[in-house]
């Protein structure tokens, strides 16, 4: 896609760009570096341009990606990192994670420089939005699902520590997303597409009026999108928990059931499952071992359940928005403004038919699963005896298809309001700007989860007869004569609709005023200050079953809490030389905001820029800033909350096959025997918030030039040629995670230190069934990298005029520490836990315009990734099996558009468009929780994509 650099007035104006109303300046562009127009900002100064620099993509740029989302759309950056968006199937599948935010299902976010999205500022119109709801936390980052792109006019993205600029959460950058306002006549737009596959369809209609007088203008807009699903089973890649391993790491809790236990008559303990068909099994006590004659046979590999098969790798989804903004110029000097918007999001995730796993090493933290127990009365237990977890059971896993699969339908609800005055004022010969603004938000979410059970009820069904019986509807459960056994009866008793609830609320209300103070002898002295004040509102209520404790899935509890912040700033624009022996101008910024928070008291954030146009050619400039991000709501007041992520125990025997990799000595100390192998891939980790944390604090430099050679302009082969390097630095301190689990545990198992041990604990036969964490300002994390551009404008021929541009990030360190000094995974080329930072990508598009025809070619690039093959180092499908490590090849994609514009009514634009052009798979990825590859970087296996848009303005 076309991303065209605009350079921003210096960073101390980026952040009045970002908090007052949309005001453009029309200005005539020199013939070597471009003099921007400053969108928004209040130091009305055209020759500020060029301070930090800022991706802008139009709306040109937008509708030639083929894409129907801004989450979406942002994510192909190439200074973009791992954030959600409609290929991650999350509910049901990563339980929640450990920031109290939830699992954001059926969201789209943005993160940049693979700092997380939570420290990535979202702005409308330069104010700021609401967090996202999906009713499984209270999330602390925006969901840009909840702004129709029928709205949107330009994205302008700025990729630089700007918390002095505009407060908490812009650590990793900013995104503001322009609205429509000034526009005359109608717009309507339809758009069609899907996979070449012949699924996956996306069908949509965006409608645009406005009108515009010498006192008033209006925008209305409206936007429908509905996306379908694309299901895993459908592609070889996806169909399989581990690509090229069959059901090696799929689940032990089958159709079939499993049943570990000690047999009380003969002493021995047995891992066992029902054959196929015995549907009443016949269990004889005095057979040992696995040579058996009766209706069971050892549970082996063969045996795991493929759960892949009901994931999805597109998430379906339907939203409807409609937007509105009202101006009224009251006089020359005043106008009033107001803005609404109303969206809603319906999505859905699937995943496979809910697990029971029973038993001490079940660890599902659920004293109703851990603990239970199973009569010998019971009129479906074949064994004969009581299976007691405080005696003989070890650990019971049941798949009950016959409730079919786990359906997570979520409705979120977006209210946005906004109105202010904006206005100047003479005073000498000087004019004065200022803005007074207020805005209401809130995103409510509701998710409805068919297929999931009641644990309460089936300890009741699975226990005493009589005491089932005096329970009104209690029948009887069968969980061991395999698939088709547990009756309706049965799941009328045990299967409850189950439905979560959440929502954030946002108000916020702002004053800014800004001009020149007085004359310097380099240019005027710019001045601009203002005040704001914010306070955020969010609660999760998880279904009463839940709360009771008697829901089988991922357990969570309430969370609620509130706080706000009162913040001012001020700004100077000092110009240090003009027209010198030194070059054409230098100018000094400098930003400072204090934020007094209601939750851990004040904190000051200054920045400094200085920005020196040596020619009229060639620019220089740099920046320094300090930021902070505060804690979300989630993460202050987060109720302990379970995760099912994918983790390898060092003391197992890998589900592969391969020996354990932990010291023999260390495992026994923590009572491993020998020959254990852990049950599951997939181990549960619970975590919770924490009230004492405090901010995490950043510090952030970037310095880069800007070329505009005058031997390529307005020549025979070149009207315009530019060229941008930008070298970026975080440095992240304090930052509020949870140390990595897999990390934590090699930890404990390699030193035996109570500072990785504490909190996870394991069953007699050796398997871990808890393992218990909290939230802390752990660590640091530092990254910088280079982003190099290349804009070149060919001259008008009778082939029409051709543009090229050529984006590339290069990230050349990424550290991660956490607890003690720990090294946490992530860093440059790697790929874990379902990221990746590759050390190279780059986009080139080359688009073409002749007379009413237009074209483009775009070429996304990934590099190569290394990863941890883990228990998957047993099969071929690892390429470095002797070090256990996976290459995922370096990518590319290409996308192409043509389309064609009719002198009709105002204009019909045709346009049709294939993006991954080749049908290029995703590299396999044998660490990824899903879907056998990374769901944030890459494109869907198969995924060729067509679409057809019509576009009629009138």
């Amino acid at each position: 896609m076309k991303l065209r650099r605009q350079r921003l007035a210096i960073a101390v104006q980026c952040s009045l760009l970002l908090t007052v109303p949309s005001i453009v300046l029309a200005q005539d562009a020199p013939t070597t570096l471009d003099a921007v127009q400053v969108t928004g900002t209040r130091i009305k100064r055209a020759e500020l341009e060029g301070q930090v620099p800022v991706q802008t993509l139009t709306r040109e740029d937008i509708e030639r990606s083929g894409l129907n989302s801004i989450g979406d759309v942002l994510q192909e950056l190439t200074g973009s990192g791992s954030a959600l968006n409609t290929k991650f199937n999350s509910s049901g599948n990563f339980g929640f994670p450990p920031d109290g935010g939830g699992v954001g299902a059926g969201s789209a976010q943005v993160d940049l420089r693979h700092l997380g999205s939570k420290r990535v500022l979202v702005l409308v119109d330069g104010i700021r939005w609401i967090n996202e709801a999906s009713a499984s936390g209270v999330g602390a980052a925006t969901d840009l699902n909840t702004i129709p792109l029928a709205i949107v006019e330009r994205i302008e993205v700025l990729e630089d520590g700007a918390s002095s600029l505009y407060g908490s959460d812009a650590i990793a950058g900013v995104v503001n997303i322009i609205t429509r306002r000034e526009f005359d006549g109608g717009q309507v737009t339809l758009n069609y597409g899907q996979f070449s596959k012949g699924d996956g369809t996306q069908q949509g209609a965006d409608f645009a009026w406005g009108h515009t007088t010498d006192r008033t203008s209006l925008f209305l807009g409206a936007s429908y999108t509905d996306q379908d699903p694309v299901y895993s089973r459908t592609r070889e890649q996806s169909r399989f928990p581990t690509p090229g391993t069959g059901v090696a790491f799929g689940s032990s809790a089958t159709p079939h059931g499993r049943f570990i236990f000690a047999d009380p008559n003969s002493g021995e303990v047995v891992d066992l499952s029902p054959n196929t068909g015995a549907t009443s099994p016949v269990y004889d006590s005095s057979q040992t071992g696995c040579d058996r004659t009766d209706d069971y046979h050892c549970f082996s590999t063969a045996d795991r359940f493929n759960f892949a098969e009901y994931n999805l790798l597109v998430t379906p989804s339907e939203r409807k928005g409609v937007f509105g903004q009202f101006r009224f110029f009251i006089n020359d000097n005043l106008h009033w403004y107001v803005k609404a918007l109303g969206n809603r999001r319906e999505s859905t995730n699937q995943a496979a038919p809910e697990p029971l796993f029973l038993g001490p090493e079940a660890g599902t933290g659920n004293p109703l699963a851990d603990n239970i127990f199973i009569s010998a009365l019971n009129p479906y237990n074949p064994f004969g005896f009581d299976l007691d977890s405080e005696d003989n059971l070890i650990l019971i896993g049941r798949r009950p298809v016959e409730g079919g699969a786990r359906v997570f339908e979520q409705k979120v609800d977006t209210q946005y309001f906004n109105t202010g005055l904006v206005g100047s004022f003479g005073a000498g010969n000087r004019t004065w700007f200022w803005d007074v603004n207020a805005a209401y938000s809130k995103n409510e979410a509701e998710q409805t989860n068919h297929g999931s059970y009641n644990i309460n009820n089936i300890a009741l069904a699975l226990g005493d007869p009589a005491a089932c019986a005096a329970v009104a509807g209690c029948v009887p459960l069968n969980i061991f004569g395999g698939p088709g056994t547990i009756t309706p009866e049965m799941l009328a008793w045990i299967q409850p609709v189950v439905r979560d609830r959440s929502e954030n609320k946002l108000t916020l209300a702002s004053a800014n005023l800004s001009g020149d103070l007085f004359e310097m002898p380099a240019g005027p002295l710019a001045f601009a200050a203002g005040y704001e004040y914010r306070k955020y509102e969010g609660w999760y209520q998880p279904d009463p079953l839940t709360v009771a404790g008697h829901y089988n899935g991922v357990p969570s509890l309430p969370t609620a809490g509130e706080y706000d912040v009162n913040e001012v700033f001020v700004e100077l624009s000092v110009p240090i030389f003009a027209q010198s022996a030194l070059g054409e101008k230098l100018d000094l910024s400098l930003a400072g905001r204090y934020s007094d928070y209601s939750t851990f008291g004040g904190e000051f954030t200054p920045k400094y820029g200085l920005r020196w146009q040596v020619t009229n050619e060639f620019l220089l400039r740099t920046t320094y800033a300090e930021g902070f991000r505060a804690p979300s709501i989630g993460e202050l007041f987060g109720s302990a909350a379970r995760a099912d992520l994918q983790i390898s125990d060092p003391c197992s025997i890998g589900l592969g096959g391969t020996p354990p990799r932990g010291n023999p000595a260390n495992c026994a100390a923590l009572g491993v025997p020998d020959g254990f192998q852990q049950a599951n891939s997939q181990i549960s980790v619970t975590t919770g918030g924490n009230e004492l944390l405090d901010p995490e604090r950043s510090r952030s430099f970037s310095a880069g030039m800007v070329w505009s050679p005058g031997f390529a302009s307005d020549t025979s082969w070149s009207d315009r040629l530019d060229l941008e390097v930008t070298f970026y630095r975080h440095n992240l301190e304090g930052a509020i995670q949870a140390i990595d689990a897999q990390t934590q545990l090699d930890l404990c198992v390699e030193t035996l230190d109570p500072q990785y041990c504490d909190g996870i604990t394991r069953a007699a036969t050796g398997g871990i069934n808890g393992f218990n964490n909290r939230l802390v300002n752990l660590g640091y994390i530092k990254t910088d990298g280079w982003d190099v551009d290349l804009f070149w404008t060919l001259p008008e021929t009778v082939a029409g005029r051709f543009k090229l541009i050529w984006q590339n990030t290069f990230v050349t360190r990424y550290e991660a520490v956490g607890a003690g000094g720990s090294r946490q995974p992530r860093e440059p080329g790697v790929e874990v836990n379902d990221s990746a930072i590759p050390e190279w990508t780059s986009t080139a598009t080359l688009d073409w315009k002749m007379g009413n025809w237009n074209a483009s070619w775009s070429i996304r690039h990934i590099d190569e990734l290394t990863e941890e093959c883990g228990d998957a180092a047993a099969f071929p499908v690892c390429s470095d099996q002797a070090n256990g490590t996976n290459t995922l090849d370096a990518t590319t994609y290409h996308d192409a558009q043509v389309g064609y514009k009719f002198n009709w009514l105002k204009g019909l634009q045709l346009t049709a468009g294939v993006n991954n052009l080749f049908d290029e798979d995703p590299p396999i990825c044998l660490s990824c929780s899903l879907n056998g590859y990374d769901a944030s970087t890459y494109d869907i296996p198969q995924g060729q994509f067509w679409y057809l848009r019509a576009d009629l303005k009138f």
